[in-house]
């Protein structure tokens, strides 16, 4: 589906077209996301496959690619560690890693917890004699690990290939939770040792054993009966949903995520969870044999049918509705919940504070402040902050250089940002502005309260786009005390409106991180400035002839006084360029 500027707003599958087309413009039950899209839909486009599968995969790829508005989009603000083992080299090694690639090395993980997966690899580094260096190059000697007992040298081939690969498929064995097959033959192993009188190599197995035991009791979770299996659980509040996913691995939880989304809530949860598996497991190495989830999804068989092809063994997806299996699906439901309330607790009273003091409609889930920085005059430019659901974002902050005000006009320069700032939003609706803001806090009293309102009004008789949502855009500024902290938010009748203490902390920082942004880049495009040379103006001198000559003479002055001769001497530095330099 697609708008009038020909932007994807929603990929969709369907065996028949018309019908599932149908469903988007009947007059009933339609929830605010769908009346939404529907209203900005302009055209279709649709290719034809062969079969479902076909369906799914291309669904799930053209989502990734164009990241459609109106698509459940697979975002987090983590990259979660795994721990790697690249089993197609001849002596492999075990490292820390957060990207996985389709190399066909042996992924673990995603570790929730960076420490978790670090510790494990300090332990198998301790325990078993591997290589550490990251690539295997031939030494003259060995080094140093070698010499401590802790690897077996094959870059020096002191270790066969089948004799190391011994090592990694216990290794391996530890990491997908099958400690028992491991325990019982490091036993024999160390019984034997014994038996053999060989009382330094039993103490070292007694050592592995214990160490392992230790390590696979962190990673017990009592009653569960399934080897390899992901769960699937999922809470709702007013502002987000919170997908968590567990990870079993023989028997045992070795880690878990969540994945936050907004403006999803009238949307149903076994949409939002076939949404989440189909982009989740795309280009994930770690398919388990068996997910559960609380709902049967609507395309349960086809998407089996495609991760069993990309797993070359059979994977179902399930959704239990007694026993232990039903409990596990529970306890996912129940910390997805958890997680969502901790990290809305604090921003949910800050939102509904702002809402309260405000007297706004609605919760101001994106604001916006600016901030001027020149001195004098010159080098003037501005600082974008946005807050959004009460977390300053300062991904999300921007810079501008003042481009039509000239002399020390704050108030017009304001203007002048923020009409810019509202028109990219409307201009590029997918740009990195992103949507409009419910509010705009600006950086001061009246004077910078109207010159916002002014930007507004200038806009909305520029566009004839989303006039309603440029008229609700609420402003209010930001009165300091004499020690530059917030005291007040101020209203367009001058009406100070009295808020919390944590609201005027978190608007204080609000301030002082525009501020940042905004000095920040003053000092840059002045430090430029000042460093500019003389050489910048002439041609056929770029950055590298331009620091041999400042590195030769000191000074463009120096440079200017010099001989055609001494010129000459520089590299690169011919007639042409003596000549420009002399001004002949």
């Amino acid at each position: 589906m697609k708008d009038k500027d020909d932007n994807i707003i929603y990929v969709g599958k369907a065996v028949s077209l018309k019908n599932r087309v149908r469903q988007y413009f009947r007059k009933n039950n339609k929830t605010q996301r769908i009346e939404k899209m529907v209203s900005l839909i302009d055209h279709f486009e649709y290719i034809v496959v062969d079969n479902e599968a076909e369906a799914l995969i291309l669904e799930c790829n053209l989502i990734k690619k164009n990241r459609p508005k109106f698509n459940v989009l697979l975002k987090d603000d983590k990259t979660y560690p795994y721990i790697k083992i690249d089993i197609k080299s001849k002596y492999p090694g075990v490292f820390f890693t957060r990207r996985v690639v389709n190399d066909g090395s042996k992924y673990f993980g995603p570790y929730a917890n960076p420490g978790a997966a670090k510790e494990m690899i300090d332990f198998i580094k301790q325990k078993y004699k591997i290589r550490q260096c990251k690539t295997l190059k031939e030494r003259t000697r060995p080094c140093l690990n070698y010499h401590i007992n802790r690897c077996l040298a094959p870059c020096m081939g002191y270790v066969t290939s089948e004799e190391y690969m011994k090592q990694i498929n216990e290794i391996i064995d530890l990491l997908e939770g099958k400690t028992g097959k491991i325990l019982k033959e490091l036993e024999v192993q160390m019984e034997k040792s014994a038996q053999n009188l060989e009382y330094e190599k039993a103490a070292e197995l007694r050592d592995r054993i214990q160490a392992i035991e230790r390590i696979s009791e962190k990673q017990k979770v009592s009653n569960i009966s399934e080897n390899n299996i992901d769960v699937i659980g999922i809470a709702k509040s007013e502002l987000e949903v919170c997908i968590e996913i567990f990870f079993v691995r023989g028997s045992k939880m070795i880690g878990r995520e969540h994945y936050f989304y907004q403006d999803l809530k009238d949307m149903e949860n076994k949409e939002i969870i076939s949404g989440f598996i189909k982009q989740y497991y795309l280009d994930n190495p770690n398919i388990p044999n068996k997910i559960m989830v609380r709902e049967e999804i609507d395309d349960k068989e086809v998407i089996e049918q495609w991760l069993s092809t990309m797993l070359g063994k059979k994977v179902e997806i399930k959704s239990p509705k007694k026993g232990e299996k039903l409990r596990f699906v529970e306890m996912a439901e129940l910390n997805s919940k958890v997680t969502l309330e901790n990290k809305e607790k604090d921003k949910t009273s800050i939102l509904m504070e702002l809402k309260e003091v405000l007297k706004l409609e609605k919760l101001p889930r994106k604001i916006e402040t600016f901030d001027i920085s020149n001195i004098s005059g010159e080098y003037m430019v501005a600082g974008m902050c946005v807050m959004q659901d009460g977390v300053i974002k300062k991904n999300l902050s921007r810079r501008f250089k003042i481009k039509t005000v000239y002399g020390q006009d704050d108030p017009r320069c304001m203007e002048e940002v923020i009409t810019r700032r509202l028109k990219h939003s409307i201009e590029n609706p997918n740009g990195g502005f992103g949507k409009l803001p419910d509010v705009i806090f600006a950086d001061g009293g009246i004077t910078q309260i109207r010159a916002t309102k002014q930007a507004i009004i200038n806009v909305l008789k520029e566009v004839k786009e989303k006039q309603d949502e440029l008229a609700d855009i609420k402003v209010f500024g930001m009165v300091k005390n004499d020690k530059h902290q917030t005291r007040a938010l101020m209203d367009e009748n001058r009406k100070e409106l009295q808020i919390s203490d944590d609201l005027k902390n978190l608007i204080t920082r609000f301030q002082d991180t525009v501020h940042d942004t905004a000095i920040t880049y003053h000092r840059k495009l002045r430090d430029k400035q000042i460093t500019k040379s003389q050489l910048d103006e002439i041609k056929g001198i770029g950055k590298v002839k331009k620091q041999d000559l400042l590195k030769q003479f000191g000074s463009w002055e120096k440079i200017k006084n010099a001989s055609d001769k001494e010129l000459l001497k520089v590299k690169g530095i011919n007639m042409d360029i003596v000549r420009r330099i002399k001004g002949k």
